[in-house]
């Protein structure tokens, strides 16, 4: 049987939920000139890749957080992933908005907000982890026992890996860059000469040398 790594990887690369251009940089909103652009709310779009993605989800929480009581989304991409994810689990789901409303109650926290409960934060993409981390604090503010993070995709980012590991934030991951940037490879969406500049980028994507 395929590890889940591997095929949430081909799914990704087939409905072009993540582009690699190692010759043709995107950039990113902090200026960052990067080889790889992710976009996984597209996943929600194709059914079949959805349901890979979504009973992974499942999974890995059964896994890793046996002992969850309710799934929590961020907002806005892990939202319907919470949201199915929560169905096919049978657990009590709500989500974290970037800030609290300014009319009616001022919510942060959509749905119930869960004391004292063991809860999951579902997110699509990891980067430099900072959005996921704010999540988890305002629900440990609220008073929630934060298991971890169940997310989809992860660039593995040094940054990202410090600050989960300083704010004492589990994640895991269906699949990762590294996954990614080899099948890539094998099915020919770039040469195997681009791996190395692409891995560069990941170990320090500030340093623009991985172009050259």
């Amino acid at each position: 049987m395929e590890d889940i790594k591997v095929t949430v990887a081909k799914n990704l690369l087939k409905i072009k939920a993540v582009f690699l251009k190692p010759n043709d940089p995107f950039t990113w909103a902090s200026g960052i000139k990067s080889p790889i652009y992710c976009d996984n709310r597209l996943t929600l779009s194709y059914p079949d890749v959805r349901d890979v993605v979504e009973n992974g989800l499942a999974e890995t929480i059964k896994k890793y957080y046996p002992d969850v009581e309710v799934i929590m989304g961020t907002s806005t991409a892990g939202i319907a992933h919470a949201a199915y994810v929560s169905k096919i689990l049978e657990l009590p789901m709500g989500y974290v908005r970037g800030g609290a409303k300014d009319h009616g109650r001022g919510n942060q926290i959509e749905g119930v907000v869960p004391v004292g409960k063991k809860v999951v934060v579902i997110e699509d993409l990891i980067s430099t982890a900072g959005s996921s981390i704010e999540v988890v604090e305002v629900l440990r503010e609220a008073g929630a026992n934060v298991l971890g993070i169940a997310s989809i995709f992860t660039y593995g980012l040094q940054k990202g890996l410090d600050r989960l590991a300083e704010a004492k934030v589990i994640n895991h991951s269906l699949s990762n860059f590294e996954t990614l940037v080899n099948v890539a490879a094998e099915e020919n969406y770039i040469s195997k000469e681009d791996i190395n500049k692409i891995l560069k980028f990941q170990k320090n994507p500030s340093d623009p040398s991985w172009m050259d």
